[in-house]
């Protein structure tokens, strides 16, 4: 086994303090280690050291309880990581407008890192990305920033991040982890870090097969969505609803998963994992014929639900050209406050091009930030939830079923309701279209 380097201020670094990165700085900290959290962004870092949680399963308390009660320390100083024994990247990976992987995030960590790598240290990335990036396009930057040579030197690992933010059954110090090492002298020193904060850690033969796990995670994922999505559009015609068919199927007690149809998929993994590989088997001579067939239906469901308000509207004589129409939830899954790739965007933004006048509603999103999929709407504010401001909109479409909203007193007062996400009772006071 590589050896740690001696007299190391930090059991662990944590590079990027975002969804993965605070909860994961948080769990070290708590289970005894000496942790220090890194970010460039100094206003997250300010946030942190007050205690000024941005994740809203993050509570201000816990964060205090951290700095307070554990060796918990935030910083945009990059000359603390030389002080580390193991250092964790937990960054985005995200994709560019051609859908090919955009590992500059990845890779810049790896140039940060470099110069203060020292003999006897662990990396490992965490971040969502196709099988190859830790063993060639990481392992190339450290070794060229420090002149050490991974496996031997210093010691280079690949763990998947499985955090799911808004699911209670996500708790990070319970959820097994996967980790893969460039040797096995690598995969033992992650082991046992991870094993400090982690009860369960699952060893795979290398960091290939751990970024191709967390890949089959995701696409497992945006294929049955897209393949509910598609049944969805192909029993509404026959008078089937297909939330009752899901209902029903699940009470199947093996050989059967549910999910759910909605307005597509969002977030930092699923619509973006799959095409990683997508492009990294087009260096194989292989499509994915799944996974580009779940993505063209997935991108397609926006235009299916506006395409029910239009036609409801026509119903009704009433052109969707200035209609107001209100949007609920940009989020782009129930109960949390991350908009990032959220479908909810592509539907304002066709309804604005017919012309209608768009509005949102989204307690967890008061103000739409500057990672905003589509610009046109940047700075733009949540409307404020009353009878009054609710009765000037001729529809509303539900696009993310947030638990904290008033879905009765919607329909008390909203004629038409699209309804993507079936949580708006039926009732005699709006028009309910399930779409």
């Amino acid at each position: 086994m590589i050896p740690k380097p001696p007299g190391c201020r930090y059991e662990v670094a944590i590079i990027g303090l975002g969804y993965v990165g605070i909860p994961f700085a948080l769990a070290f900290a708590e289970a005894g280690c000496r942790t220090l959290g890194f970010d460039l962004n100094k206003d997250r870092i300010r946030a942190l050291k007050d205690a000024a949680s941005p994740l809203i399963h993050i509570s201000d308390e816990r964060l205090a309880a951290g700095l307070r009660q554990h060796d918990l320390t935030f910083t945009d100083d990059r000359g603390l990581l030389a002080e580390s024994e193991a250092i964790v990247i937990c960054v985005p990976t995200p994709l560019r407008s051609h859908l090919d992987p955009d590992l500059d995030y990845i890779l810049d960590a790896g140039r940060a890192i470099a110069p203060y790598l020292r003999c006897g240290m662990l990396v490992s990335l965490e971040s969502s990305t196709y099988p190859g990036t830790t063993r060639v396009d990481l392992r190339r930057v450290l070794e060229e920033g420090s002149r050490l040579k991974a496996g031997a030197d210093f010691a280079l690992a690949f763990s998947p991040e499985r955090e799911d933010p808004g699911n209670e059954r996500s708790l990070l110090t319970e959820m097994p982890k996967v980790v893969g090492g460039l040797t096995d002298s690598c995969l033992e020193r992650a082991r046992e870090l991870y094993s400090r904060a982690v009860k369960n850690v699952v060893c795979v033969s290398s960091v290939d097969t751990a970024e191709a796990v967390k890949l089959m995670e995701n696409i497992f994922r945006f294929i049955n969505i897209g393949l509910v999505n598609e049944l969805k559009c192909v029993y509404e015609p026959m008078g089937i609803d297909i939330w009752e068919v899901v209902q029903a199927a699940s009470t199947k007690p093996f050989g059967f998963m549910p999910f759910y149809p909605g307005i597509g998929v969002g977030g930092h993994c699923i619509p973006i994992d799959p095409y990683y590989l997508t492009w990294k088997a087009r260096e194989f001579g292989l499509e994915t014929r799944f996974i580009d067939l779940a993505g063209q239906i997935n991108r397609s469901m926006p235009r299916y639900v506006v395409s029910h308000l239009v036609e409801a509207l026509n119903t009704h004589s009433q052109p969707v050209q200035n209609s107001s129409v209100l949007v609920l939830g940009v989020a782009y899954k129930a109960n949390i406050a991350d908009d990032r790739e959220s479908p909810s965007y592509k539907v304002m933004d066709l309804l604005r091009q017919q012309g209608a006048i768009v509005d949102y509603y989204d307690p967890l999103v008061p103000v739409i930030g500057s990672h905003s999929d589509s610009a046109f709407w940047i700075g733009q504010r949540s409307i404020e939830w009353t009878p009054e401001n609710l009765s000037r909109y001729q529809a509303a479409v539900v696009c993310t079923p947030h638990k904290c909203v008033d879905y009765a007193e919607l329909a008390a007062h909203v004629p038409l309701v699209i309804d993507a996400c079936h949580v708006v009772p039926r009732n005699r006071a709006a028009e309910v279209i399930a779409a």
